[in-house]
């Protein structure tokens, strides 16, 4: 066999390898077999310097020509298992719109907020309005100008959350407490930036969040939502928030419960009274729920003070005014009978698509 069939059965070999790889592994090796430094070929070239000189450019050319046929092949194949590998991945990651979509349950509104929304629609329909305040409040608004005393208990650091004031400017403040800025403990500072922005007749709700230094248990949460209102106007009287309450109470529980006001003290009303609502369970018969008094307490209100009014401007002689607050989440929790307002705010599914 002359060397020119030798460097010809080598061409043919090396095809086939290359044609037989079915990846790329196996077509690197097929590479390192046929054209790696010692493969036959390559010993081949080596080889042509014992050849006859008339041999030996021949030969050359001849084996410099297998060399690129093989190298020329080793790419097709190389970049035919690259196409073959891209279609692969192609097709498993196509999607079959012929089979049917993957459903997703809809969001719902949060419980909380959907209740605030309702009373706030049935305030709306007695001709109130929307009013908001920020979260972040200053003393004035949230204790002095609602007729708080200097050493009212909630003022206390152990029942509100004040912000610190951290800079050297405030490293000689000299008051009761850390500063004067604070976390909202109800929305009632919403009434007093109203009445001083806004002339009577005024008649407002405010929801929203507000902040004490309570320990979360099955009655409590250090941050709650509460639904606040106020009315100023000519001629109001307690007859009027009473009717206002009874209606509303009636509008959110149904119309058969019975309301029940009972004198209470707040700073910023004067006369004052706690709201109770008849027991759905019992009826007024007394059981465990209510315990064994056939109501259950769910609101605050009162006659705004007067001096509540000359804080912020207002003729107490012209204007009378009455304002209430409720805990969103306590209606919630006696609306639905919940043994513990703390299912509300853990995010459990389970309990939240129940409503």
């Amino acid at each position: 066999m002359t060397i020119t069939d030798e460097l010809q059965e080598l061409y043919e070999q090396g095809l086939a390898a290359f044609k037989d790889a079915t990846d790329p592994a196996s077509l690197e090796a097929a590479r390192v077999a046929w054209l790696g430094k010692k493969s036959a070929l390559t010993s081949t070239l080596r080889g042509l310097g014992q050849l006859a000189a008339d041999m030996r450019a021949t030969v050359g050319q001849h084996a410099n020509e297998v060399r690129g046929q093989l190298e020329e092949a080793y790419q097709q194949r190389k970049a035919a298992l690259a196409d073959a590998a891209l279609a692969a991945k192609i097709q498993s990651g196509r999607l079959d719109v012929s089979l049917p979509g993957r459903s997703r349950p809809i969001g719902t509104q949060h419980l909380i907020n959907a209740i605030a929304d309702e009373v706030s629609e049935i305030f709306f329909g007695l001709g109130y309005r929307l009013a908001q305040g920020p979260e972040v409040e200053d003393d004035f608004h949230n204790f002095t100008a609602l007729n708080h005393s200097p050493m009212h208990p909630a003022r206390s650091a152990s029942d509100t959350f004040y912000v610190r004031d951290l800079s050297e400017e405030a490293a000689t403040f000299d008051g009761p407490e850390p500063s004067e800025v604070l976390m909202r403990t109800h929305t009632s500072p919403v009434q007093i930036r109203t009445m001083q922005a806004s002339k009577p007749p005024i008649y407002i709700i405010s929801p929203g969040k507000v902040y004490r230094r309570d320990i979360a248990d099955p009655t409590h949460l250090p941050q709650f939502t509460q639904m606040e209102g106020l009315a100023v106007d000519e001629h109001l009287t307690f007859a009027d928030l009473k009717g206002t309450l009874d209606y509303v109470v009636k509008k959110i529980f149904g119309e058969e419960r019975s309301t029940r006001f009972r004198p209470h003290f707040f700073p910023f009303t004067e006369p004052s009274a706690e709201v109770d609502v008849s027991c759905e369970i019992c009826h007024g018969a007394g059981c465990r729920f209510c315990k064994g008094t056939g109501w259950i307490e769910i609101l605050g209100c009162g006659m705004v003070d007067p001096n509540v009014l000359v804080n912020v401007g207002i003729d107490p002689e012209r204007y009378q005014g009455f304002a209430f607050g409720m805990g969103v989440e306590r209606i919630a929790a006696l609306r639905y009978d919940l043994p513990d307002i703390r299912l509300l705010i853990e995010g459990d599914m389970r309990f939240l698509r129940q409503f």
